[in-house]
């Protein structure tokens, strides 16, 4: 286990609390560490699995040295308790409006520059695929990776639904699930360096990154999409694509939209 000192107070002792059980719930299949870069900050691009994915992803970074660091919804930052601890814990907030949104990246801009690790979902909400494959990606760590010329990591969990599957409640921890990680090479937008970050430059650049997050996940569970990539943009305010029978998480329906607004 790698050391803790470079965590925030609040982070360790939430380490300190969280580790010890995820350790006896969760078995862990975890690859391509050796692919995260090793000097300066950087962008974590991980798929969007579950409610859980968080904590169970910054299981995975903490054990390898770096400390979790996200973009957050900020309604989240107001909530009594929790809001004191993603605050401590240098969480990034997300704004609802377009120039919240603007901000909030440009913190995360900040926060890379700076030589920190900054996390972002790229699909900026979990899945809403019925199989749980990743959907289309908003642009926000594509644009953060760009403006700041440094590197963008493509991060595959698979895992973390069978605890908690989707939009649903009730977590199911027994018998113990495997937490597959799977690292992988920063990707390479060498072709955008220089270009101005116009809406088609990202757009084909976020495209790059999820199809390389399917390909990934494609590898782990043996098997490719079966339907088309769900497009993010389009969903709205409406129910997920929930189906009970693929629930091996457990669960009492939808939840509301956990998204980050990332344009």
């Amino acid at each position: 286990m790698a050391r803790r000192s470079f965590l925030p107070r609040t982070t360790r002792v939430v380490v300190a609390i969280l580790r010890p059980p995820l350790m006896v719930l969760t078995k862990r299949d975890w690859q391509g560490a050796e692919k995260l870069p090793r000097d300066g900050g950087y962008v974590l691009a991980p798929n969007h699995l579950s409610h859980l994915d968080p904590i169970l992803i910054s299981h995975f970074m903490v054990d390898h040295g770096v400390t979790p660091r996200f973009l957050a919804k900020d309604t989240l930052m107001t909530v009594k308790g929790l809001g004191y601890i993603m605050r401590t814990a240098e969480q990034i907030p997300v704004y609802r409006s377009s120039a919240g949104a603007a901000e909030s990246l440009r913190a995360a801009e900040a926060a890379v520059l700076a030589g920190n690790v900054v996390t972002i979902y790229p699909e900026g909400t979990i899945t809403r695929d019925p199989a749980a494959w990743p959907m289309s990606g908003r642009t926000g760590a594509v644009r953060v990776a760009l403006a700041t010329g440094r590197p963008l990591v493509p991060v595959m969990q698979w895992g973390p639904q069978e605890i908690l599957w989707p939009y649903t409640k009730r977590p199911k921890f027994f018998p113990r699930k495997t937490i597959h990680v799977r690292v992988g090479d920063p990707l390479d937008l060498s072709d955008f360096e220089g270009q101005e970050l116009t809406e088609k430059v990202l757009h084909e650049a976020t495209d790059r990154l999820m199809d390389t997050l399917t390909a990934m996940m494609a590898e782990v569970r043996g098997e490719l999409p079966s339907t088309p990539r769900i497009d993010v943009h389009t969903l709205g305010k409406s129910k997920t694509n929930y189906r009970p029978e693929l629930d091996s998480g457990g669960g009492s329906g939808p939840r509301a939209d956990d998204e980050q607004r990332e344009k």
